[in-house]
């Protein structure tokens, strides 16, 4: 006669919480079977080896559960590394880098090519297909050189800056990102796109996600940052905004600095179609699942 335990070994006990994990995943699940959920990917979580890895992980369970997953991402550390070892100076407006022609060069050497590689290789080595594309590939961004104005602290001269090849989405075309996720495979998009003179632009990671988002009409739109998202004044996290709260906060100096243009590529990206954009801190591991399949999530969430 066998007689059964009293208490459960240790590893029935770990199985029970994965089942019991799985189930309350599963309305969330269900929510997003089919959806677009447009990724962008940067900061600390690219450059530390245990966070990248997690992340190629759980790009491809999104892949398997049903979800359609797209990947943009950064690459600034990665980008002044190689500058170093050319011995070519940056310079930067208002966070933008100021890219001449040499530089454009190495910019898409990195992104469309080291960058953009290793993080499909990331999702590769978990078990989905993912490839590495640049907006030059299909026509996917046409750009158009990006104009800034400053005032001169002086004269009060508004003034026109001069960035270099430094671009902004003019036009989307989602062909061959809808060719891709149809097949089955994961779109990884490094932020490089045309103008219609043939010319190669840089354009800023964020700005880019939230301009594919919105020409996808993405259920989601993911911003992992080094932040864990918009804070009050008490540095608390605020879970939602609406696009008019946003602006409020900008008003009112709550939301400033670098989270400026954050929020307004999430609004921006709102407006287009998008259901909701979220700002994430991406150095909390698993930040995506937690997000989709945790009531309230983990970030801001801003919508319409």
């Amino acid at each position: 006669m066998t007689v059964l335990p009293t208490t459960d070994p240790p590893q029935f006990a770990a199985a029970a919480e994965q089942a019991r994990i799985l189930a309350h995943a599963l309305p969330f699940l269900r929510r997003y079977a089919g959806a677009t959920v447009v990724v962008k990917y940067g900061g600390h979580a690219m450059g530390e080896e245990a966070l990248a890895e997690q992340f190629g992980a759980d790009i491809a369970l999104l892949k398997q559960v049903g979800i359609n997953p797209v990947v943009v991402h950064g690459g600034g550390p990665q980008i002044n590394a190689m500058l170093k070892r050319l011995a070519i100076q940056s310079t930067f407006v208002d966070g933008l880098r100021v890219t001449d022609e040499a530089m454009v060069e190495v910019v898409e050497m990195v992104l469309a090519g080291t960058v953009n590689k290793h993080v499909a290789g990331l999702i590769n080595r978990a078990g989905a297909l993912a490839v590495g594309i640049c907006g030059k590939d299909g026509g996917l961004i046409r750009a158009r050189k990006l104009r800034r104005t400053k005032i001169d602290p002086g004269s009060r001269i508004e003034q026109v800056l001069d960035l270099g090849f430094v671009g902004e989405p003019e036009h989307v075309d989602v062909r061959v990102i809808h060719a891709l996720t149809g097949a089955g495979l994961i779109p990884v998009i490094a932020p490089v796109g045309v103008g219609e003179d043939g010319q190669t632009y840089n354009i800023n990671a964020d700005t880019v996600a939230g301009a594919i988002a919105g020409a996808l009409g993405a259920t989601r739109l993911l911003m992992l940052t080094d932040v864990p998202g918009v804070l009050d004044e008490k540095k608390n996290l605020i879970s939602e905004l609406t696009i008019e709260a946003v602006a409020a906060g900008i008003a009112s100096g709550m939301i400033s600095s670098g989270m400026i243009p954050k929020v307004e590529n999430c609004v921006e990206a709102v407006k287009a179609g998008v259901k909701g954009a979220v700002i994430l801190d991406g150095r909390v591991p698993h930040v995506c699942l937690l997000e989709l399949f945790t009531e309230g999530g983990i970030g801001t969430l801003i919508r319409p």
